[in-house]
């Protein structure tokens, strides 16, 4: 809970004491007019008392001159960050805004207030500030390094006033977000000794039992460790100074934090941590002595002292990734103790204690590739050939160009590649809220209009950093191929894919059942093996692609039950007494015994009304040439000579063939199948179906077009009479403006 500042005599003395200290130390980066604008400034936030307090009850006002002063004397930041962190809690409380400041003090402490804000913003979203995600969005959003060097700052100052404060719970989380956040960043900023200092703190406040047994032994032994440390350091402080060394020694004990570190590790107590302290040696010399003199205290000391071959860690040769350098060795000192000994120079010990701050004048370090690493080398670089920090006012931190980091409703913190979508992240949370993606809701970051906030995009919607995305289901969405175009990740499009490849398995179960009723209808005996060679005639390579294309009216299914049948009788073998070709003669004389007004198939003059049928694979009608086969049941199949069956028939059952022909003028309507090929122009399937429409002897039964690649491909089924009649449809189709082929199938 925020309430007004009412200024005690305490907080305005306190005030007044570290604005003084802190003019001090920045006036000569100071510009003209600076000092003046911010007292006022300040002074005017007091006296309208527009700035609260947080929810700690602390000061804003007084917390900032704490930062700040901070900042300049553990980090070396200088005058756009502290005015940043000075006019903050005016920016906070709505008494100023950036473009004032920007007016007032310049583009760079208006970048930094800014990349602030927009920080600040990131917390309403309640993140899960324990992951690296958050981290790593954190450090995307500040886009100036200095934002982080005040964070860090901020944290440290915030952790050493809540001491007393009798909000428990809001020092736990925050004590938390020290820990899991600050700390480490100050560790990858080289920021060791604040690190330090927040882990401290941070244990002191959420294992107090813990944090206060190891000061109180601490304590307890120091004045025997100093005192053998004193043993330790003469004879070491008499072989440099004879070797003519400049340096200085001190004993360093290891943090609180790190000593609990090592206890829960080892599982042992206080008494069982042997290396509790480190000496560190700091050597006084000019830059290109630096290697050659570490090494040579190397060599003194452990001429003195035996050292532990496997302790040994050289960060002299190969810095680490975060700049530090230094020669660690153990050796066994008196009485058989075990001693860790630091060794750097006065230029590496200001690197390791004040991190990216201090002044790298050194190449060469090498890095593991990281976007971190790769965003510190170019700090490092821009110093080396720069006055210092005033050269971050153009350096903008574009850490992880390539990654976006969004929320979900529960402020859980999801890393995808930069382009990915709505369906990415609702295949990203599971299989099923992805197949049922419809859109979301998402308020968007900072940086985009407020009124967007909590709109709804559809699933093809890209994502931005910072967003908080709420996906949308409905039990009647599913997945379609087009949805592989949409998404970025792997992820899912391997889902997607197992999912179609779901949803095309289902519907083939339906239309094999679909077909197998079809069957059953026609009394017809579905065999696996037969069907197997009908989708082969029917030019599929894959089952599913045959049952895909039936589930979607390309196939028709009469096609399928004609094919089959055909395929199936010509496998059987007669079984009855099979009979001469010689009997079956067609008499073109004998015509008296037909009706004069259909077609008729004599067969022979004792034979009238003979069983026949007009075979399927070939649609014969009154004008091809024919033949007829006959079948195991007796009757006549009549096929067209040019037939596709027609070779494999006299091949293997020559015996069966009969001569037929045609007899009498045709009156019968005939159902025949005409494909054609075209280009897939705007009306063109109008043009086809209107000249069929015009003969009033053409009746269009069906009409079935594909399109693809700038083509259609369509096959109409016409009832005609003769083939006369069809030759000329045929030709009256050919003259349409787009069609390349006609064919009678």
């Amino acid at each position: 809970m925020t309430e007004q500042i009412d200024f005690t005599s305490e907080e305005r003395e306190r005030a007044l004491a570290l604005y003084d200290q802190l003019k001090e130390r920045i006036a000569s980066s100071l510009k003209e007019g600076d000092e003046q604008r911010v007292r006022q400034q300040l002074l005017k936030a007091i006296e309208q008392g527009q700035v609260k307090r947080d929810f700690f009850g602390l000061n804003p006002i007084v917390n900032s001159l704490q930062t700040a002063l901070l900042a300049v004397d553990e980090i070396g930041l200088r005058r756009d960050a502290v005015l940043a962190i000075l006019l903050y809690p005016c920016i906070q409380g709505g008494m100023l805004s950036i473009d004032e400041v920007t007016t007032s003090f310049g583009q760079a402490v208006g970048h930094i207030l800014h990349g602030l804000q927009r920080i600040q913003e990131l917390y309403t979203k309640n993140p899960v500030v324990e992951s690296e995600n958050f981290r790593n969005l954190l450090l995307s959003f500040a886009e100036d390094m200095r934002v982080i060097l005040i964070m860090i700052a901020d944290r440290v100052n915030l952790m050493r006033q809540i001491r007393d404060t009798p909000n428990e719970e809001a020092r736990h989380e925050v004590s938390q977000e020290a820990a899991y956040l600050y700390a480490p960043l100050a560790h990858k900023l080289g920021l060791y000794k604040l690190k330090s200092e927040l882990e401290d703190l941070s244990l002191k406040y959420l294992e107090h039992d813990a944090y206060y047994h190891i000061r109180e032994k601490l304590n307890a032994t120091k004045a025997a460790r100093d005192a053998y440390i004193g043993r330790f350091i003469a004879p070491i402080d008499e072989k440099l100074k004879a070797a003519g060394l400049k340096f200085h020694m001190k004993g360093r004990t290891k943090s609180i934090h790190s000593i609990w570190q090592k206890m829960k590790k080892q599982h042992c107590d206080f008494e069982g941590v042997y290396d509790l302290f480190a000496i560190r040696i700091i050597i006084d010399c000019e830059p290109e002595e630096e290697k050659q003199q570490c090494w040579k205290t190397f060599a003194i000391i452990t001429d003195m002292y035996t050292s532990n071959p496997k302790r040994m860690r050289d960060w002299l040769s190969v810095p680490k990734s975060n700049g530090y350098e230094s020669l660690h060795i153990t050796v066994k000192g008196p009485e058989n103790k075990w001693v860790e000994v630091q060794i750097r120079t006065e230029r590496m010990d200001e690197v390791a204690e004040r991190g990216v701050a201090a002044h790298w004048r050194y190449k060469g370090v090498k890095a593991d590739g990281s976007s971190m690493d790769e965003w510190l080398n170019g700090i490092r670089q821009m110093l080396e050939s720069s006055s210092g920090l005033e050269a971050m006012d153009q350096f903008k931190m574009d850490l992880y160009d390539d990654e976006i980091y969004v929320f979900t409703p529960r402020g859980d913190l999801l890393k995808f590649p930069k382009g990915a979508t709505v369906l990415d992240m609702a295949y990203h949370i599971h299989s099923r809220v992805g197949s049922q993606c419809t859109g979301a809701r998402i308020r968007s970051a900072e940086g985009r209009s407020s009124s967007e906030n909590g709109r709804l995009v559809t699933f093809r919607h890209e994502l931005h950093s910072g967003d908080q995305v709420e996906i949308l289901t409905s039990s009647t969405q599913y997945p379609k191929q087009e949805w592989l175009s949409i998404v970025k990740t792997s992820r899912a499009k391997s889902k997607i894919r197992l999912a179609l490849k779901e949803t095309q398995q289902k519907e083939a179960l339906l239309v094999k059942e679909m077909l197998e009723r079809k069957f059953k209808n026609r009394k017809i005996d579905l065999e696996e093996s037969v069907m197997m060679r009908v989708i082969k005639k029917l030019g599929y390579k894959e089952a599913s692609d045959f049952y895909r294309h039936l589930a979607d009216g390309t196939l028709d299914v009469s096609t399928v039950i004609d094919k089959y049948v055909e395929l199936q009788q010509g496998d059987r073998t007669p079984t009855a007494e099979a009979h001469s070709a010689e009997e079956f003669v067609l008499e073109e004389h004998l015509t008296s015994n037909m009706p004069q007004n259909d077609d008729v198939l004599v067969i022979g003059k004792d034979l009238k009304g003979v069983d026949y049928q007009l075979a399927h694979c070939c649609n014969p009608i009154y004008g091809d040439s024919v033949f007829g086969f006959v079948t195991v049941s007796g009757g006549i199949k009549i096929h067209r000579t040019d037939c596709p069956n027609a070779p494999e028939l006299r091949r293997r059952f020559g015996y069966r063939i009969v001569k037929a022909k045609w007899s009498g003028k045709g009156a019968s309507q005939y159902q025949i199948t005409i494909r054609v090929i075209g280009n897939d122009d705007l009306g063109i399937v109008n043009n086809l179906t209107s000249i069929i429409s015009k003969d009033e002897k053409l009746v269009l039964r069906s009409i079935n077009i594909d399109s693809h690649d700038g083509l259609f491909r369509g096959n109409l089924v016409v009832m005609m009479g003769d083939t006369s009649r069809l030759e000329t449809l045929i030709k009256k189709l050919r003259t349409v403006k787009g069609v390349k082929q006609v064919e009678r199938v």
